[in-house]
């Protein structure tokens, strides 16, 4: 019984391959000649293929598939037929072998002469890099063209030490390659679980391109999910905050630094955008406020915050600094960082990087402060409500105060309400052993 049912999985498993030679009759050119079509099918795929080869439908033998008798267009259309049978028998025994599979598509490619795509995962990088490069400037930005670049140098020293090799076949990809690349970054490159993260989606964007050219069957990480860290607000203790902001810095460079640190805390700007802001988003309202009116730069979404006293004060102190239209010079990314790093030294406090500060936004200047979180959603120009969630997790002090105010607003109005059945409630309070033992206890009057 069991060997029946293993010849039948074999017989489910076997590939089908035919080549069928059809004329249409129902579309007969004027000179009363029909064209030779072909139908490849494999595996109950089907493509057709059409020939520049005209037929007389008189001469055609729809059994046969081919002309009959020895005339001339018979012997023209035959020839043609088994040209063309032998082209598609070879392309599907070359494409079956270097692919491991092949499809009515691919074999019909490769008659009409289009590019196969690269077989080798470094190769299918590359060409997907070189067309993320030409695009950037249009819909793509270069910052994350250079993180691409990144992750395919992470990948070749991976292939390089694991495998003695500068490139792999795409068949090859397993899931044994996908955990020792995964260890390959956190151990060699010693890279946190976020970076790893985004190096592993990289590898799954690729094997998902492979699946969608049709030089995979199937993507082997389709159902693998990076973990991802829980994410967290990364904000200034506001001691620390107020460390900073009163620290004195000696080098222009360093209090440059720090000025735009701070503005970032008190309007919630990236380094991004803060190297974007210009004289067109500072905008006065009827009540003469100021208004920073921008689009992110990163989701594209509407940024909309006031400007307070202290970042006001910032914009004045470099007022006459200004050579254009931009409010600020900010430093590059890495500059700045650097700059930072010195200063949180020469401070006294811990790590900071430039994108603490629209964390300090989220949590100090905002939610600490009573503004709603559907508010600062919309200043800081999130897409998702759950993205502001993350700098809602602020401080037990926090939690403290506005107990505190929901116990001053409740108290006039809720202590003189007395609950339904409150002196038995505060029986079973006072004697619950003897409640539970089946007692009927009441309190006494001197109670």
């Amino acid at each position: 019984m069991n060997t029946g049912k293993n010849e039948n999985k074999k017989e489910k498993r076997r590939s089908t391959f035919a080549i069928l030679f059809y004329i249409n009759r129902t579309k007969i050119r004027k000179d009363g000649m029909c064209q030779l079509l072909c139908n490849i099918s494999i595996d109950a795929e089907s493509e057709q293929v059409g020939t520049k080869v005209s037929v007389d439908p008189s001469l055609w033998d729809s059994t046969q598939g081919r002309a009959a008798g020895r005339s001339r267009n018979a012997h023209q259309v035959n020839r043609a037929i088994d040209q063309l049978t032998e082209r598609i028998k070879n392309h599907h025994k070359e494409i079956k072998e270097s692919l491991g599979f092949v499809t009515a598509e691919l074999v019909k490619n490769a008659l009409k002469g289009v590019a196969q795509k690269p077989l080798t995962l470094m190769k299918l990088f590359k060409e997907h890099n070189d067309e993320f490069e030409k695009r950037i400037g249009v819909d793509r930005k270069k910052e994350a063209h250079d993180q691409y670049v990144v992750s395919y140098n992470h990948l070749l020293a991976f292939l390089s030490k694991k495998y003695d090799t500068d490139d792999v076949t795409l068949r090859s990809l397993n899931l044994h390659f996908y955990e020792s690349y995964d260890l390959f970054l956190r151990t060699d490159r010693g890279l946190q679980q976020k970076t790893v993260h985004q190096h592993l989606y990289t590898l799954k964007k690729i094997t998902k391109r492979a699946f969608n050219q049709g030089t995979l069957r199937r993507d082997p990480y389709m159902k693998l999910f990076p973990e991802l860290p829980p994410l967290k607000s990364r904000h200034l203790k506001l001691e620390d905050l107020e460390k900073l902001m009163q620290c004195k810095l000696d080098r222009p460079n360093l209090r440059r630094a720090r000025d735009l640190f701070v503005f970032s805390t008190f309007t919630g700007l990236c380094h991004a955008d803060l190297t974007r802001l210009s004289d067109e988003h500072i905008e006065q309202a009827s009540d003469g406020s100021l208004w920073i009116h921008i689009k992110r730069q990163k989701t594209g979404t509407d940024s909309n915050v006031r400007l307070l006293e202290i970042p006001l004060k910032i914009m004045n102190k470099y007022h006459s600094e200004k050579t254009g239209k931009h409010i600020f010079h900010v430093y590059g990314r890495g500059y700045m960082g650097k700059l930072l790093k010195e200063i949180a030294k020469i401070c006294g406090i811990g790590h900071i990087s430039f994108h603490r500060a629209r964390h300090n936004f989220g949590t100090h200047i905002t939610l600490s402060q009573g503004v709603p979180i559907e508010t600062v959603s919309r200043m800081m120009g999130h897409k998702n409500i759950t993205t502001t969630q993350i700098y809602a997790k602020v401080t037990d002090k926090k939690v403290d105060e506005d107990m505190k105010r929901l116990r001053s607003r409740t108290a006039s109005k809720l202590n003189k309400v007395t609950l339904y059945e409150d002196e038995s409630l505060r029986a079973a309070i006072r004697y619950p052993e003897k409640r539970r033992k089946g007692k009927n206890v009441q309190p006494s009057n001197n109670q």
